[in-house]
């Protein structure tokens, strides 16, 4: 039996483009209950649903998907069961990534820790995986990708995990003095007293000065761990279109930058999303320092919960770092439909194959492959 495809719904706005259908491979169980694709770019009632959703974050921003797509070309849509003029009770957020070296596939999201469906009251049915999957054929898409963080039971039914991490995250309801108890005594507690001993210097906001500051701090970490780092502009853009959601804190000894970090801020939460340092003033204590400063800050401006991302399950070091703040973890699954358990060894920005390809390569040469290499990996 061959499905209607998808319906498009025209954005509210009169000079908006309509964006070509981009799944066509999908259709729905049922033609009067079909899914449909709107641009959330273009489309307010995407900020709507973002604006009052309690599973939306950061990363389902309007800001998030326009920095995406103009550093690395990736066009975002959403998929819904409303229908054109109707609100978006519901949603999930995709970005179609075209890519002659990894193929053509939708991720949600691309570079986004985790992007949860927002689902409407009446639950999880309108945006079942076997409505996701009606009619997927694998002939346009190689897959599917979703990365939620909470548990969604359908998804099972049709998708395979596919990856898995470490999510932590803080509780700030706590008083700032059960907050700093909560550290480790000797790896974080001690390394703050260490850094405020050393009157280290503390800048934040979103001046073109701190960028840079950050982006070189960036291409250091990066370097010392054997990859490239991501564009410039993709911090630049993360600013430009996401404006007071980004922060980024900079730590300073006698004027030189040691450490830095990038949050986004949602509502009530926020994520600490890029971190890097100069290991030449580790015993300085800047990164520890600069945690506390986003815990002060944070629970100052009345939010709620310090999302700390996710981290590979390999990597014990960046976990413990994490578990010392206090900080509760759990696991973080991906999925994926076709449920291949196929990887791109070789592009993936964790493979020990390419840190050994990339640990001879000069800094000059490190960034352009970054700026070349991550619009293939999102």
């Amino acid at each position: 039996m061959i499905h209607p495809p998808l319906q498009q719904v025209e954005p509210r706005t009169d000079d908006a483009p309509a964006i070509e259908n981009p799944l066509r491979s999908f259709s729905a169980v049922r033609p009067e209950k079909r899914l449909n694709t709107i641009d959330p770019l273009t489309d307010t009632r995407w900020d709507d649903l973002v604006a009052c959703h309690p599973r939306a974050s950061a990363f389902h921003r309007r800001g998030w998907l326009e920095a995406l797509k103009h550093t690395y070309g990736y066009q975002p849509l959403v998929l819904t069961s409303a229908s054109a003029g109707e609100p978006l009770t519901d949603g999930i957020v995709a970005c179609r990534i075209s890519s002659w070296l990894t193929g053509t596939r939708l991720v949600s999201l691309p570079f986004a820790d985790h992007c949860d469906p927002l689902f409407g009251e009446s639950g999880e049915e309108l945006l079942s995986s076997d409505r996701l999957v009606g009619e997927f054929t694998g002939q346009q898409y190689k897959y599917l990708e979703l990365r939620p963080l909470r548990a969604w039971a359908s998804l099972r039914n049709q998708f395979l995990p596919f990856e898995s991490f470490y999510f932590h995250e803080l509780d700030l309801g706590p008083s700032l003095a059960q907050l700093f108890k909560g550290l480790h005594k000797d790896s974080i507690q001690r390394k703050i007293r260490r850094a405020e001993k050393e009157q280290l210097s503390y800048e934040s906001g979103r001046t073109e000065e701190l960028i840079q500051a950050f982006y070189d701090l960036q291409r250091i970490t990066r370097k010392r761990h054997h990859l490239p780092p991501q564009p410039k502009n993709w911090f630049q853009n993360l600013v430009k279109y996401m404006g007071e959601a980004v922060h980024i804190r900079v730590a300073r000894k006698n004027g030189a930058a040691i450490a830095a970090i990038l949050t986004l801020r949602h509502r009530s939460t926020v994520i600490y999303k890029y971190g890097c340092s100069d290991g030449a003033f580790h015993h300085l204590g800047g990164m520890p320092f600069l945690f506390w400063k986003v815990i002060e800050e944070s629970k100052a401006s009345g939010a709620e919960r310090l999302d700390f991302g996710r981290s590979e399950m390999n990597n014990e070091g960046l976990i413990a770092f994490k578990d010392k703040f206090g900080t509760t973890k759990r696991t973080l699954t991906y999925y994926r439909y076709p449920g291949k358990k196929e990887k791109h060894v070789y592009l993936h920005e964790n493979s020990q194959l390419m840190r050994r390809m990339l640990c001879m390569v000069p800094d000059g040469v490190l960034s352009a492959i970054g700026r070349v290499l991550y619009r293939h990996i999102g």
